[in-house]
């Protein structure tokens, strides 16, 4: 039996005994009046103070365990008790209890402490709402971007924040938007939360529009230095030899093979005259890439066209499985050509160039397989204007992807794992492209 118990019983026990030695004393003696209320007198004087004694002996350790339990409904957890009194095991357990609460509030509020930290320092704007769509929660960022106090935006709905539209639509977008603090181009995620049974909603706002500056600024800077080393090219020597033509023309008298030198510079000012228009024409096709029209396009017969393309170098095509796909056959073909024609320029004279096909669950993937040297080591590689070779445009793999891009598809140019060469991927999805036209459309 616990301890507790036992001190209740025996207490209980001793607080009836004066009782039940007086009974029992009446009893047997035959006693004369007054020494009977004498016994009985004590006998009631005895039992109180026992009586008192036990109430004090069983209360009091209740009234600990109390005050331990309402300070832990509090949140005080820093009250223990004696866990050698009558209560131990209780005492033990309830400290047991507090210590294990004490730890887990710690981390809750290190926890807590660190989300805060993060997200004061996170450039995201970040809102919390119920399921009434009240704000609830926003760090920095997001009061930056409402500019206004914390307490003048608790508490107001979504509508009221002028936020009801960025928790509709798509999960995750990005969009032009107008913020009373901000206004730009936002990339806007929201998902749904639940805390203490109830609903709620995440909202997470990124201002992208610094980012696309930057990367907006880092293209202009690429295009203009490839754009004035290849008309510094061609500049060049115009001018030096509209120069030299122009001190030979000012002789007197003129030298005997005057005429085949004005010819000769004349020839290299429309040599170099007639590649910066080439070039141009390359920027001008590569800017210009019209949207994709899909249709249905059989793959086997795009590869073996594309290969009968090709008079420099036999090329070899691998038969694959039958595979269609909606694309634009037109931009398909170009961008495959251009992959073919770096594969044969980089195998020429000897070696071969291989082409072709398969599925790899939901895309089609068209791959070019050469025996040359293998790719340059560089990361320009899809930099328009960006080329290796001399007299190259450095258009071609650029328009290959941004051709294979506009089909939600990419291009991949990978040194071989079996042997010397390079490998050029294209992959495009096997359904029809988002945002481009369905093969039964219309087009005007």
């Amino acid at each position: 039996m616990p301890r507790f118990e036992q001190r209740v019983l025996l207490g209980s026990v001793l607080v009836a005994l004066p009782a039940l030695l007086a009974a029992l004393t009446l009893v047997l003696v035959r006693w004369e009046e007054p020494r009977r209320w004498a016994c009985i007198a004590i006998a009631i004087v005895a039992t109180a103070w026992l009586a008192r004694w036990q109430y004090r002996r069983v209360v009091f350790p209740l009234y600990t365990l109390s005050g331990l339990l309402e300070a832990l409904r509090q949140g005080d957890y820093s009250l223990r008790g004696v866990q050698g009194g009558v209560l131990g095991d209780a005492i033990y357990d309830i400290n047991a209890l507090a210590e294990r609460l004490q730890r887990e509030r710690l981390e809750f509020e290190e926890s807590s402490y660190l989300l805060g930290k993060t997200l004061a320092a996170l450039d995201s704007a970040v809102f919390v709402f119920d399921d009434g769509h009240r704000l609830r929660l926003l760090n920095p960022a997001a009061q930056r971007l409402l500019d206004a106090e914390r307490h003048q935006l608790f508490g107001l709905s979504a509508a009221e924040l002028g936020l009801a539209s960025l928790l509709e639509g798509p999960a995750a977008r990005v969009l032009t938007h107008v913020f009373p603090g901000r206004n730009g181009r936002f990339e806007i995620r929201h998902a749904p939360l639940r805390s203490g049974g109830r609903g709620g909603q995440l909202l997470v706002v990124n201002d992208v529009s610094r980012v696309l500056r930057e990367e907006e600024r880092a293209a202009w800077q690429r295009l203009l230095r490839v754009l004035g080393h290849e008309v510094n090219n061609s500049l060049a020597p115009i001018q030096s030899m509209a120069g030299t033509l122009a001190t030979l023309a000012a002789r007197e008298p003129l030298p005997e093979d005057w005429r085949e030198d004005f010819r000769g510079g004349l020839e290299l000012i429309g040599h170099r005259a007639e590649a910066l228009g080439r070039f141009l024409s390359s920027y001008s096709k590569l800017a210009r890439l019209p949207p994709p029209q899909p249709r249905a396009v059989e793959l086997s017969t795009l590869v073996a066209k594309v290969a009968k393309l090709e008079q420099r170098l036999a090329v070899s095509v691998e038969a694959g499985e039958p595979l269609s796909l909606q694309a634009d056959p037109d931009q398909l073909e170009q961008a495959l050509i251009n992959l073919l024609r770096n594969a044969v320029e980089a195998t020429l004279p000897h070696g071969g160039v291989r082409l072709r096909w398969k599925q790899d669950g939901e895309r089609a993937c068209i791959e070019v397989e050469d025996d040359g040297p293998g790719p340059p080591p560089s990361d320009n590689l899809f930099v328009p204007f960006f080329t290796t070779k001399p007299g190259g445009s450095g258009i071609g793999l650029a328009l290959a992807r941004q051709i294979a891009e506009a089909h939600e598809g990419g291009v991949a140019l990978l040194a071989r794992e079996d042997a010397r060469g390079a490998v050029a991927r294209l992959w495009l999805p096997v359904r029809s492209p988002a945002g481009t036209a369905d093969p039964g459309d219309s087009v005007e």
